[in-house]
């Protein structure tokens, strides 16, 4: 079982892999969306943890191209926004 963790923070990277790590987890990390659909093309992963503000795209619409190619991978979604 693998994580991939997309997120532009290294310092929330560090401490998500730290966390996963403690739980038995091991994760890679990515920054971009354009690197996560390169990754996840091409990796197999049993998780994403998903920022939904990348410095390239909306973390939402990597979501919805995941959805529309008929992935199934379980998906948390992070922000920092202040709603729902």
């Amino acid at each position: 079982m693998r994580v991939l963790i997309v997120e532009d923070n290294p310092e929330l990277v560090a401490l998500l892999k730290k966390g996963l790590a403690q739980g038995g987890l091991p994760a890679d990390s990515v920054g971009t969306a354009a690197d996560a659909r390169h990754v996840l093309a091409t990796m197999q992963y049993s998780a994403v943890v998903l920022d939904i503000g990348l410095p390239d795209d909306d973390g939402i619409a990597l979501l919805r191209d995941l959805r529309r190619r008929g992935e199934s991978i379980p998906v948390l979604v992070l922000t920092g926004r202040e709603g729902v």
